[in-house]
């Protein structure tokens, strides 16, 4: 199988100001694209060639799963916006969430405390666990949380190339920008 870097689901310059076009660029077009074009070298030969990302992430180990992982995660994560959202859940997710937090301004700050907190490299995640309970989970660099049975439903990149060009070492400053830009009616189709 071989892979390719997905398109974005709007224009470079669409998450202006909050997400420059730079950045983007920078982002998607060179280190999403990296890991899709690393993933394609790695895999020939392996017992991997002709595996989806989804069974990569949970079976592979070392560069194969970190490529597969941040090509998944990446795309996720890219996914999840738009210039226009819907800025909050509605119906059965926002039930959810109240049940699972207590409101959803509880989660925001929750999810955001995971984001800011996440040391180093890695990612802050809203899943489904087996019980079928939202929860936030931290992984760090290439971590997904379908390895651990977890359905992911969003997630928030702190990589630090997901922000530096426009924020630096601001990671706050980004995760405010984050929430004017996740659409949650791409969030209630992953519930």
């Amino acid at each position: 199988m071989n892979f390719t870097l997905p398109e974005l689901p709007y224009a470079l310059d669409a998450l202006n100001p909050h997400i420059s076009r730079q950045t983007l660029e920078f982002h998607h077009g060179k280190h999403h694209l990296n890991y899709v074009n690393t993933l394609n070298t790695l895999i020939p030969g392996t017992r991997f060639e002709d595996a989806t990302l989804e069974t990569m992430i949970r079976e592979a180990d070392g560069a194969i799963f970190n490529n597969a992982a941040q090509v998944w995660n990446h795309t996720f994560y890219f996914e999840a916006f738009s210039p226009k959202p819907q800025s909050e859940p509605t119906g059965v997710l926002l039930d959810a969430i109240v049940r699972d937090f207590g409101s959803f301004d509880v989660f925001k700050e929750q999810f955001t405390k995971a984001s800011l907190t996440q040391f180093g490299s890695g990612w802050a995640w809203l899943v489904v666990n087996a019980e079928g309970k939202l929860q936030i989970v931290q992984e760090s660099n290439a971590g997904n949380p379908l390895r651990n049975g977890l359905k992911p439903l969003l997630t928030c990149d702190v990589w630090e190339h997901a922000y530096y060009l426009d924020y630096q070492n601001r990671r706050a400053d980004y995760l405010k920008e984050f929430w004017t830009l996740v659409d949650w009616a791409v969030v209630e189709k992953r519930f």
